[in-house]
């Protein structure tokens, strides 16, 4: 049985082929192809339609090579939407999460509604990119797309649409939005009539494992593929990402790594209390784990690698142009602990100039400016690592009970030296890999769906017999325990 997955990045795309047979999953991409955002009148857009093309082009390729497809679902990054009229056309592609019409929203939906309350009903953290603002960002500048909006579809929601004829929303994506409360796993209508959002917008939701329809006729004849059907998986790519963890013990964290880093534990129940709020620490959906019980992903939004690939596309506009394995090359030859940034200060959410806001950020907080591109590279990834340290120690203390180790998964569980300062800062083992775990999640959640695994813990050990995990361990404690407290004078 063959399964395909679309994961959609901000960066890039793909369509990979998944199969399992004696235990074991194999992958093998069919096709990938660049995302990007793209600016006009002032605002971030994504090329919805560009994504659809080549999500197309995949099934003909899937076609072209007569595969029998057993599954196809779709996971994404998280929060933006697109709106739909009442026949199902979609009104305008959907702005990015880093647009900057939600500047300026919190302090709006706050100034209507406490923050405590807030987080009662959704235990989400805060954050501009979330749909909350977004939406309510639409509210307050009186959009007319909103007097002739019939049906809000997260960016996963609408490409199951498109592929499908069926609008509903799935449950871990839903969960992302700060508008769902994950105890009664329903929409959070408190916050729909207190800030006068359009509650009629949001659709159904449906659990990660549904099959949602039959491929449509027109793209299997376009494509030559005969019917298979589309399944909601963990929609959203963390949750698809935390699913291929190939954990072997029960005390363990995770770090999804990437554009966004994306560090928790997985729990059987939201922890919403005062705690949570002041650590802003956020409860989102996760797959089921015996096809009866759902999990919550209790974790911190961390900035991630952006930092690091903004840098290299300043740099690349200064004609200087790196791999990461130059870059890498680079941070190792450079001096350790010389400055530190908070990677989540706002200021690094979307700067005209990364390296120019990192060298401002230093300036203002009285610490030796980078000067190199090495330093540059450095003082980003000891940055991050310190900063998993101190979301770990939040997530441990939330959970009241230790991690024994810390699994990375997706594309940043390739860079050994950001792997290796981790563990150094958290002072645990660090297991890198699977790179590919969203799509391994996403197959696995569809294999669920149709019964060829039985459960996610069948499906998380399958993924440990197929990919080889990278571990590191710690040394230099005493170091990195010094330049923590440094850190965390700027953190706080």
């Amino acid at each position: 049985m063959t399964y395909l997955a679309f994961d959609l990045g901000a960066e890039s795309g793909r369509a990979m082929l998944g199969q399992i047979e004696n235990g074991r999953l194999s992958l093998r991409e069919l096709h990938r192809f660049p995302n990007r955002m793209v600016p006009l009148h002032g605002h971030l857009y994504w090329d919805l339609l560009h994504l659809f093309a080549e999500i197309q082009h995949a099934l003909h390729l899937a076609g072209r090579e007569k595969i029998q497809l057993a599954g196809l679902g779709v996971d994404t990054w998280g929060v933006d939407f697109g709106l739909l009229d009442r026949d199902g056309h979609l009104l305008a592609n959907p702005l990015t999460y880093r647009d900057h019409r939600t500047d300026g929203m919190i302090e709006k939906v706050l100034a209507k509604m406490p923050a405590a309350e807030i987080y009662r009903h959704t235990g989400i953290q805060f954050s501009p990119i979330n749909t909350l603002y977004q939406l309510y960002a639409l509210v307050d500048s009186a959009s007319p797309l909103l007097d002739i909006a019939a049906r809000l579809l997260f960016i996963p929601d609408l490409v199951n649409f498109m592929l499908t004829g069926r609008q509903v929303s799935e449950f871990t994506f839903a969960t992302t939005s700060q508008l769902f409360n994950p105890q009664t796993r329903a929409w959070a209508d408190p916050i729909f009539s207190r800030l006068g959002l359009p509650r009629h917008l949001m659709a159904a939701i449906v659990e990660p494992g549904t099959i949602l329809a039959p491929l449509r006729g027109e793209l299997t004849k376009a494509s030559g593929l005969a019917s298979a059907p589309v399944i909601a998986v963990g929609c959203h790519d963390t949750a698809s990402a935390v699913a291929a963890v190939p954990a072997a013990s029960e005390n363990w964290a995770y770090l999804s790594s990437g554009t966004w880093s994306l560090l928790g534990v997985e729990a059987l129940a939201p922890v919403i209390n005062e705690r949570s709020l002041q650590m802003n620490f956020t409860n989102e959906g996760g797959v089921r784990t015996d096809g009866v019980a759902g999990t919550i992903r209790l974790l911190k939004n961390i900035m991630g690698l952006w930092l690091l690939q903004e840098c290299r596309r300043q740099w690349r506009r200064e004609g200087r142009e790196y791999d990461y394995a130059q870059l890498t090359a680079l941070a190792e030859s450079a001096a350790s602990f010389r400055a530190f940034v908070n990677p989540d200060a706002p200021v690094f959410l979307n700067p005209d100039n990364m390296p120019q806001a990192i060298t401002e950020f230093c300036r203002q907080t009285q610490q030796p400016l980078p000067h190199s591109d090495g330093e540059f590279v450095r003082c980003i990834l000891e940055s991050l690592a310190l900063q998993y340290r101190r979301v770990l120690e939040m997530a441990e203390e939330l959970q009241g009970k230790k991690t024994e180790v810390l699994h990375i998964v997706g594309g940043g569980s390739q860079n050994a030296l950001l792997n290796q300062f981790t563990a150094d800062a958290i002072g645990k083992p660090v297991l890198a890999g699977p790179v590919e775990a969203t799509a391994l999640g996403n197959i696995a959640v569809q294999a669920m769906a149709v019964g060829e695994f039985k459960n996610l813990a069948e499906a998380r050990q399958a993924i440990k017999n197929s990919f080889a995990i990278q571990e590191f361990f710690p040394s230099d404690s005493a170091q990195w325990d010094e330049a923590y407290q440094r850190f965390m004078a700027l953190a706080s």
